[in-house]
């Protein structure tokens, strides 16, 4: 059994659109809908979109094209926060839940398979995408023993030691339901954003002994979209590669 949850609340503030950021297009197509199609192609049994900024647009453009539900996130409180909002919904859901992000549109439904394998053959309670990068800048550091995961600790709370790390938090996670569920409303906002982390469950796993895997990602493959002049250029990429399949 399989569900997702992707994130899809934010404003993208500094997209300065009005213009909800997964709507954005990617060679025609909503960021969200990349997205959503790489999921659909794991014939999930439940997707949960969480919605935000300009919600009502979101679920009328994603509800006429995708068989998905919806969880509202009124505040933007952080990743946590929008999973817990997404937990009504999928309280007794047993199976792997996939967490991602709605504007990462070019994470293949092979790596979401790669992500799934990787915590069932473990048998841990939670799987994760890092990637191995140059210049970690403002992502998140993955601390870890070998594959197992021990911490993620946000760029923002960082140690100095801990800011050489170049594994990095990819943002797309693999989680037991049981897992989550069982250590998601223990995790507190006490860090230098104010926001609740859903980061802060894989440490919560570690402390209980519990196992999280990292499975390895491209920085291609993970990339997001921040602003308008990211979102150009790697449509620019898209496109040479042949992806896009409005022409």
């Amino acid at each position: 059994m399989l569900a997702f949850i992707i994130l899809a609340a934010g404003k993208g503030t500094r997209m300065e659109s009005d213009l909800p950021k997964v709507l954005h297009p990617l060679c025609g197509r909503p960021l969200v809908a990349w997205v959503l199609e790489a999921a659909q192609l794991l014939k999930p049994q439940r997707t949960v979109v969480v919605v935000g900024h300009r919600a009502e647009l979101v679920e009328e453009q994603v509800g006429r094209a995708f068989q998905v539900e919806f969880a509202l996130q009124s505040a933007m409180n952080g990743t946590g926060h929008a999973v817990q909002q997404a937990q009504p919904l999928l309280r007794d859901f047993k199976g792997d839940i996939i967490v991602t992000c709605g504007d990462a549109p070019l994470i293949s439904s092979e790596t979401f398979l790669h992500l799934v394998k990787a915590r069932r053959d473990a048998d841990a309670a939670a799987s994760m995408l890092v990637a191995t990068v140059e210049n970690a800048g403002s992502y998140g550091r993955v601390i870890r023993d070998g594959e197992r995961v021990l911490k993620i600790v946000e760029a923002k709370d960082a140690s100095d030691q801990e800011k050489l790390c170049r594994d990095i938090n990819a943002g797309t996670y693999c989680f037991k339901s049981e897992a989550l569920w069982r250590h998601l409303d223990r995790i507190g906002n006490a860090n230098n954003s104010g926001e609740y982390y859903l980061t802060d469950v894989v440490g919560l796993l570690g402390d209980a002994g519990e196992t999280v895997v990292s499975v390895g990602v491209t920085e291609d493959e993970m990339v997001g979209v921040n602003t308008k002049a990211e979102l150009a250029a790697l449509e620019v990429r898209v496109r040479q590669s042949g992806a896009c399949r409005d022409e």
